[in-house]
């Protein structure tokens, strides 16, 4: 008989993102949209160097959200130019864009009602990490 398994989205969303800045994923933040849309509750954007990177961020998010239960709902939609990669969890979207994509597309500008949240390697918002930083060196 098999059991259900309880994920806190939120966690699991924060906790990705926490990953793909580990994995040198830059200026990586997380959009609260719960307030704005029907349709996904996050979006976790970050930043890849090159297309290798993107794939490999790509990867990397499969890897650690598979074992949660979790996986895309269609297979992961990287542009043809390689700037971009989507991967669509239904309650969060990952994107993994080139510098010169996420310039052009602004999704923190499209979505500029959403709280934007910095997220730093151990996928707590980064103000938060920085406070704690601070607290442990007084």
């Amino acid at each position: 008989m098999g059991g259900t398994v309880s994920i806190d989205i939120r966690e699991a969303a924060f906790g990705c993102a926490g990953m793909l800045s580990e994995h040198n994923g830059s200026d990586t933040v997380v959009l609260d949209l719960r307030k704005l849309s029907t349709w996904t509750d996050f979006f976790i954007v970050t930043s890849a160097t090159s297309s290798t990177h993107l794939r490999g961020l790509a990867r990397h998010v499969e890897e650690y959200l598979g074992p949660l239960g979790l996986s895309p709902l269609r297979r992961p939609r990287i542009a043809e130019d390689e700037q971009w990669c989507l991967l669509d969890y239904g309650d969060f979207v990952v994107h993994i864009m080139a510098a010169e994509a996420r310039a052009f597309y602004e999704l923190e500008k499209l979505w500029f009602e959403a709280e934007v949240v910095p997220v730093g390697a151990q996928g707590k918002p980064a103000d938060t990490q920085s406070t704690a930083a601070t607290a442990a060196t007084e």
